[in-house]
């Protein structure tokens, strides 16, 4: 069965290098219909994206740069922003050039097509998919959910725990999972919140009287917020000369599950000299149907209902 990955995952494999690398393999690729990738070295002013392949030149016609283009869907910094990054195409004849060399003519479109037709348009609510970071706003997170297609995850959809950008949490060209939320105007709608665990399955980490460090994520005149996980915060009495982004040493006073809330005492506030730790996602399952985030005996719901 065809994977239908997010661009760069193929372009190192050993099947990929092998099938561009000489142009009896490129034509045995083009008669297969593989799907194959390579380095977009330049859009030119027409819009073609010239690739880089090993056997040969190849031109990514404008209309076939990507989905939408020709029906004026999609804008033309769609193929702007691929110079320089991996493309996934087929070939879709060699041809000669004009001084005579032979030249691949591909098509990202229509690899973007199959790739809906065939696995994101079939998706459902709650399904759980792959997917890469390309770039970021304040307002959320674009990946791409294979073959170059985008999404957005909303910053407030990212985790629990409040954030004031996404590269907070992210950065770019980072493999993460995603949840789909449904469609809207023929695109994908994905979260990522509710792959990070419960209130309570956060809070089992940690015990009180420990001492553990955690990120400031606001410092308000009642308080500051300390994330102790991407979905588990808590509050620490004011203190002064602190910034959102610093790391602090934190005593847990009280872990409270009717009400949510963690009680911090801030020991210290030091800055980190290693990267935070890796995204623990406490759903391994491939789809979900409901996520519940407050514990039973809690007052206050959040819950998300896939449907």
């Amino acid at each position: 069965m065809t994977e239908y990955l997010p661009e760069g995952s193929r372009l190192h494999t050993a099947e990929n290098l092998a099938a561009i690398r000489t142009p009896e393999a490129l034509t045995a690729a083009m008669r297969k219909g593989t799907i194959l990738e390579a380095r977009a070295i330049v859009c030119d002013s027409a819009h073609n994206l010239i690739v880089d392949l090993p056997c040969m030149q190849g031109i990514i016609p404008r209309e076939e740069g990507a989905r939408g283009i020709q029906e004026g869907t999609t804008r033309d910094i769609a193929l702007i922003a691929r110079a320089g990054k991996p493309v996934c195409f087929r070939v879709v004849r060699i041809e000669p050039d004009e001084r005579g060399n032979p030249r691949a003519i591909l098509s990202r479109r229509s690899v973007q097509d199959e790739c809906w037709e065939q696995y994101l348009s079939r998706c459902r609510a709650g399904d759980i998919i792959p997917v890469r970071i390309t770039h970021m706003e304040r307002f959320g997170c674009f990946v791409d959910a294979g073959c170059g297609l985008p999404s957005l995850i909303p910053i407030d959809a990212i985790s629990v725990s409040r954030i004031a950008h996404p590269s907070d949490r992210f950065n770019v060209g980072q493999n993460i999972r995603a949840v789909v939320t449904g469609f809207d105007n023929g695109k994908l709608c994905l979260s990522h919140k509710e792959l990070l665990g419960t209130w309570e399955e956060n809070a089992s980490l940690f015990s009180v009287g420990e001492t553990v460090a955690g990120i400031i994520r606001s410092v308000e005149s009642y308080g500051v917020f300390i994330e102790l996980a991407p979905n588990l915060a808590g509050l620490a009495e004011p203190h002064d000369h602190l910034l959102p982004g610093q790391w602090a040493s934190v005593y847990i006073k009280a872990l409270i599950p009717e009400k949510m809330k963690v009680k911090l005492v801030i020991v210290d506030v030091f800055e980190p000299d290693s990267p935070p730790p890796p995204l623990r996602y406490f759903i391994q399952e491939q789809h979900i149907s409901r996520w519940r985030y407050t514990p039973d005996q809690a007052g206050k719901l959040i819950e998300t209902i896939f449907e």
